[in-house]
């Protein structure tokens, strides 16, 4: 009888739960068609409500059938009502327009950003707009999202020139960069003040820097998720913009305007910029280098969008990004990346699931020249496919899918001895991940799991995740994360060196030694070829203020596998060196390691004044089966405290200021010199009388210090209003304000020090329309 009561009960419930109905659809801006992200949708009277995600894109499902008014309410916006009908188990859909504010009401707004605050774990996520990117100080007359990233809590930032985020422990090559799905090999340019993305076609940036959920694989450290727009589907528009250190271009507009309202259509942007820093430089910055600051770039970006009545759409998009630096006779840097992809949305008609995926291909070819030494060359070309299914089952999600990556690399390498370290290979990965977020109220829970295949060394990764967020009350929050991490691509670069310019890429090597040796004195047989680490991460989020938020997170990255080259390389591994230790004829080395560490940030935000203090501890380690050592980006200290401030009758000055200090990392000390004499003819080897190569007797790895870094930069900017659409902005900046000599890296040869860049006024001028 109890059975056959509960039997009753299920399937009473699974009727009543079929008899309500789904609202969904997506929200855009009136005047461009562009989606607005992150803001909330909600039924008038109900407790019912989502925020749209990355695609303007909202569903709000159990909702009870009949008469129903939706309502939006965006900062910036004007609200919106529109009175819908709910069928019984049907769905309804809609393509929502609102209309930019004139003017802002000194009310309580809904916030999109708090709604998600409470309903997903958010761990180590920061969400990044062009609105935010333009309050920064904007070097060189441009805001680019690479000077903002400098300032997110957990990213250490190692300097001007040849400049690289470290995430959390993590070097360049164990952070994943997407741009629309595609993967970017090298986001950043050789002088470190700006990436390849012009931030004006920036949609969203979501920037992970740990415990991330099992969506995203393929790295151990972080993920960087860059989404750009479609482009204005109501008219023509652009920017024009020239300054001291390079110029732009963007143009958008539509190819086909909709027909009726909510109809269909299609669009285009196009985006350009290039650096002549290497020309002006030799007349306004003469006294930073004579010769001129050796710094060239060029990118390129277009986009066609394609949009369904129903907001389901297809994009295809390419990129064309190149880079040059000239350190006069010493070095010559160049590389080029160049990729095309597809990327689609599709809503199906009579299902609450979302269907999303992406193709792409992606080239990354770099060279290095350097004096004395053979040239070093690495290339890597990929392919990758996504396809991604979201169901939505009331406040719970659940997300599934699967990925498909291929990449061929052809890299050439000589260590400081000149031994050659060479690779040409092909891999396939393949990967499949589940997600379930379950929203209680009072909990956000978010287990997932990842199983990823690494075909070249035919090797399984099971990954479990898992976010967990308490919503203690309406004010504090906490949080946790953990996870289980791999990665087969490797970097050719070490994190012994002092510079990095060269940045190679190889498929996970299986010349390694077969022993993992621990600090301790311990040992184990190596199981895999793969790079492996494991995330915790636990923290807390309080509204101290309606307008004033506190963030903190500590975090351990348990770095259990890593591969990097092996310096000491002496002989090659054959039969006739079959004796030799494994650490002088390897090309690689197993590591260990761990990250850990603690950020804080504290932001206050409200209508004319923004200000963000961030506050980053943080200690690495890596031991190779010798020796322990600090990784170069070992920064124990790092403050970033950043403001933009609005002013003027009509709101058209805007003045921010961002001042940076950063310990100083680790660094190899020079104990002598000694005269090499390579013995090339073997026994035959007059050593009386031969010339030999200047040799350096090196120090402990890393057991030095440079100084401290810190540096502040200023910006005013002044808009001109001629029109609804047309704005002149002019921009004045100084960087590195009071012209701190902070060091770039030390000339042993020379015994000379030399610095990063030095106090760099820039003017620009730009035209929207």
């Amino acid at each position: 009888m109890k059975q056959l009561f509960l039997f009753i009960l299920c399937v009473f419930g699974g009727i009543t739960y079929a008899q309500k109905g789904s609202v969904r659809g997506f929200v855009y801006d009136q005047e461009s068609g562009e989606p607005v992200i992150f803001t909330t949708v909600y039924l008038k009277g109900t407790q019912l409500g989502a925020a749209t995600d990355v695609n303007g894109f909202f569903t709000i499902t159990d909702v009870p059938p009949g008469a129903q008014t939706i309502m939006i309410t965006s900062i910036g916006y004007d609200s919106l009502q529109k009175q819908i009908n709910v069928p019984q188990g049907g769905i309804v859909n809609e393509k929502l327009y609102i209309k930019q504010a004139t003017f802002e009401l000194d009310v309580v707004e809904i916030s999109g950003e708090s709604q998600v605050a409470k309903t997903s774990v958010q761990m180590s996520v920061n969400q990044i707009t062009p609105q935010q990117i333009q309050q920064m100080p904007s070097v060189g007359g441009e805001a680019d999202i690479a000077q903002y990233m400098q300032v997110l809590p957990g990213v250490v930032f190692t300097g001007d020139q040849g400049g690289q985020l470290y995430i959390r422990g993590g070097s360049p090559i164990q952070n994943k960069v997407l741009l629309d799905g595609m993967i970017v090999y090298n986001p950043f340019h050789s002088i470190g003040l700006f990436s390849v993305f012009e931030t004006d076609i920036i949609r969203n940036a979501d920037i992970y820097t740990g415990g991330f959920n099992a969506e995203y694989g393929g790295r151990i450290s972080s993920i960087m998720d860059i989404t750009t727009r479609d482009g204005n589907k109501k008219h023509m528009a652009g920017k024009i913009g020239l300054n001291t250190f390079g110029a732009k271009a963007v143009l958008e507009g539509p190819i086909k305007k909709e027909d009726k309202p909510g109809g269909g259509s299609a669009s285009y942007i196009i985006a350009g910029k290039t650096s002549y820093l290497d020309q002006t430089s030799k007349l306004l910055y003469a006294y930073a280098d004579t010769a001129g600051l050796p710094f060239t770039f060029t990118d390129l970006y277009a986009k066609l969008s394609f949009n369904g009545e129903n907001g389901s759409k297809f994009n295809l998009f390419g990129f064309n990004y190149t880079d040059q630096v000239s350190y006069g006779a010493v070095s010559d840097l160049r590389w080029n990346t160049f990729g095309i992809g597809s990327n689609f949305v599709l809503i199906p008609s009579s299902s609450t699931t979302l269907i999303d995926g992406n193709f792409a291909y992606s080239n990354y070819d770099v060279s290095l020249k350097e004096l004395n030494t053979n040239e070093h060359k690495s290339k890597i070309g990929s392919f990758n496919l996504d396809l991604n299914f979201t169901s939505f089952q009331g406040d719970n999600t659940l997300k599934y899918g699967f990925q498909i990556l291929g990449f061929e690399t052809d890299f050439t390498f000589f260590n400081f001895l000149n031994r050659k370290i060479t690779q040409q290979d092909f891999t396939t990965e393949l990967s499949g991940y589940l997600n379930y977020t379950l929203n209680t109220g009072k909990f956000v829970i978010d287990p997932g799991v990842r199983i990823q295949y690494y075909a070249s060394l035919t090797t399984f990764s099971f990954e479990p995740r898992l976010g967990i967020k308490y919503n203690a009350s309406d004010r504090l929050r906490l949080k946790l994360a953990t996870g289980v991490y791999s990665q087969n691509l490797i970097s050719s670069n070490s994190d012994r060196d002092v510079v990095n310019l060269f940045n190679g890429f190889l498929s996970g090597p299986d010349n390694l030694p077969d022993s993992i040796y621990y600090s301790d004195g311990s040992s184990k047989a190596r199981t895999h070829e793969l790079q492996k680490a494991n995330h915790f991460i636990g923290g807390f989020e309080y509204d101290i203020s309606k307008r004033i938020n506190l963030n903190f997170e500590g975090y351990l990255k348990d770095f259990t596998q890593l591969s990097n080259l092996n310096r000491n390389k002496l002989f090659e591994d054959n039969a006739d060196n079959a004796s030799r230790p494994d650490l002088l004829k390897k090309d690689f080395v197993v590591e260990t390691g761990r990250a850990y560490g603690f950020d804080m940030v504290l932001k206050y935000d409200y209508k004319r004044l923004n200000f963000w203090a961030v506050y980053s501890w943080s200690k690495s380690d890596r031991y190779d089966g010798i020796i322990e050592y600090r990784p170069i980006f070992d920064r124990r200290h790092n403050v970033n405290l950043v403001t933009n401030y609005t002013f003027g009758k009509d709101l058209n000055w805007e003045f921010s200021v961002r001042w940076n200090f950063g310990s100083g990392f680790p660094f190899t000390q020079t104990q002598g010199f000694y005269e090499n004499i390579d013995f090339s003819d073997g026994i035959n080897t007059d050593y009386t009388s031969a010339n030999g190569n200047l040799g350096i007797y090196y120090a402990d790895i890393n057991g030095g210090r440079l100084p401290d870094y810190h540096r502040l930069d200023l910006n005013l900017k002044h808009k001109i209003y001629f029109g609804k659409n047309s704005i002149l902005e002019a921009n004045l900046g100084l960087t590195n304000a009071y012209n701190r000599s902070n060091i770039f890296y030390f000339d042993r040869i020379k015994f000379e020090r030399v610095n990063q860049l030095p106090i760099l006024p820039s003017a620009g001028i730009s035209i929207t329309f």
